[in-house]
Parts: C-alpha cells; structure tokens; sequence
C-alpha cells in the first residue's frame, strides 16, 4: 500500500505561481512511478506531469509543458509540481498519484495508477 498526502493548492491570480507538495508513505519503491492528474468541474480526470519509476525522466502534458515542472526530494518522500504562469484553465483539484510498474506507454492513464491522494484545489481566477 502506498499512501498520498498532498497540500499546497490556493486561489490566485493569472500569471502567478504555486507550488504543491505530495508526501508518499508505504510500499514505494525502485518500480513505483507518481505523478499529478488533475480534474476540472465537469470534466475527466488528466494527466498533467509524472516521473517515470524512480528514474529521473520526467513526463508532461502538452497544456503545461514548459509552465510546470515536477521534481521530487527523495529524502522527504516528496514530490512537487512548481506551476508557474497559471491561467484559469489550469482551475482545477489536482491529485497525486502513483502507480507500481508502471508501463512507460501508457504513463498518462489515470486508469493504470493504483494509488491516489484527495487531492488540493487550485483556483486561478482575478
């Protein structure tokens, strides 16, 4: 079992940034991939940025790629998502996620993380 604790999300403006945190307890290991998702009202969950296993190559969606970045402090059991330049598309509850031997394929699926955290709302509005 592997458990997720995220914080960090806000109300802010346009062009501002914002950092979240999520703190993973458990089972993780060298085969466990976590990333965030995100899910704005009335739409589908998505894929917003993961690291592949315990590798350091990093994945993103096209939306935030270049605005976000993710990394992580192995030593915390922590990964963040710097969000920089937010706009009011990027409202959403953001989630972390992770997922045991995740094939690097289909890395953007919600469907093949096993593991989610409740998640922290970020507002982006004026």
């Amino acid at each position: 079992q592997v458990q997720l604790v995220e914080s960090g999300g806000d109300l802010v403006q346009p062009g501002d940034s914002l950092r979240l945190s999520c703190v993973a307890s458990g089972r993780t290991g060298s085969s466990t991939s976590v990333g965030w998702f995100r899910q704005a009202p009335g739409k589908e969950r998505e894929f917003v940025a993961s690291f592949f296993r315990s590798g350091g190559h990093t994945y993103y969606s096209d939306a935030v790629k270049g605005r976000f970045t993710i990394t992580r402090d192995n030593a915390k059991s922590t990964v963040y998502l710097q969000m920089t330049n937010l706009q009011p598309e990027d409202t959403a509850v953001y989630y972390c996620a992770a997922a045991d031997r995740l094939i690097l394929s289909t890395i953007r699926l919600a469907s093949q993380y096993n593991y989610w955290g409740q998640g922290t709302r970020v507002t982006v509005s004026s």
